[in-house]
């Protein structure tokens, strides 16, 4: 099956920074645009409520993308990506929205107090060191909460490793029990996971990626998440193609 994130390889300027990358086109205009140049206007627009934490919020999520050697910009992608279907829920509430954004930014904010040798680890994780990584949404949302108004994202931070039929933790909620926004970013959480590169493997399809989610529609997420991934497909095809998955040196 071809990667639906493969583009043409030749390097290319983006058309904002200057930066060199792998080619990566606008799809509205087809010029070459680098990723951060691409979310940047989609955040700014997530936070236009004039947030006084917003940036130290986008300060400490790109802090802790670096701690986990992340090659891209997982946080502020996922955030976008996830305000794209709340905003099928959402369409005029933009303080609604922003509160979603911000859940989904600083979704792994409590793994900063996660050892290194824990966090960075490649291979399975044993019952001890799961037991310390099960303590981050508790210690995201601990965090998150003394953010003022910030109270419905640290909520969302809490939840966002929940599952659907309730085998998530840390509380095991079922259903609706959890939260709207943590249940459409556990959609792209997964998609953004599948199709990004790992050590171990490249990144897959988006194809593959929609497999596995309508797969586990019911199970792992919510039914009405799902279809408004589908709805958003096109969309959301786009955005991970602008993935930039390495810097041209």
């Amino acid at each position: 099956m071809k990667d639906s994130r493969s583009s043409t390889a030749s390097a290319a300027k983006c058309r904002c920074c200057g930066a060199l990358i792998a080619s990566r086109r606008d799809p509205e205009t087809g010029d070459p645009l680098c990723e951060r140049c691409f979310l940047e206007p989609l955040a700014a627009e997530c936070t236009s409520c004039g947030d006084p934490n917003a940036g130290f919020a986008e300060a400490l999520a790109a802090a802790l993308d670096l701690r986990e050697h992340e090659t891209g910009l997982h946080s502020r992608r996922v955030a976008c990506h996830t305000v794209v279907l709340a905003k099928r829920f959402f369409p005029h509430d933009e303080r609604r929205l922003a509160q979603i954004y911000w859940g989904a930014l600083l979704h792994d904010l409590g793994k900063i107090g996660v050892p290194d040798r824990i966090l960075l680890k490649n291979e399975p994780l044993d019952d001890d060191e799961w037991a310390v990584m099960r303590r981050h949404p508790d210690d995201g949302h601990f965090l998150v909460s003394h953010l003022a108004g910030m109270a419905e994202a640290a909520e969302m931070v809490r939840c966002h490793e929940e599952r659907y039929d309730g085998t998530g933790y840390p509380r095991g909620l079922r259903g609706e029990a959890i939260p709207l926004g943590a249940r459409l970013f556990a959609v792209i959480d997964t998609l953004d996971a599948m199709t990004s590169d790992r050590p171990y493997r490249k990144g897959l399809s988006f194809d593959t990626a929609k497999a596995e989610i309508l797969r586990m529609s019911g199970v792992q997420f919510d039914p009405v998440a799902v279809d408004a991934f589908i709805a958003d497909e096109a969309v959301l095809r786009r955005m991970v193609q602008m993935k930039c998955d390495q810097e041209v040196a």
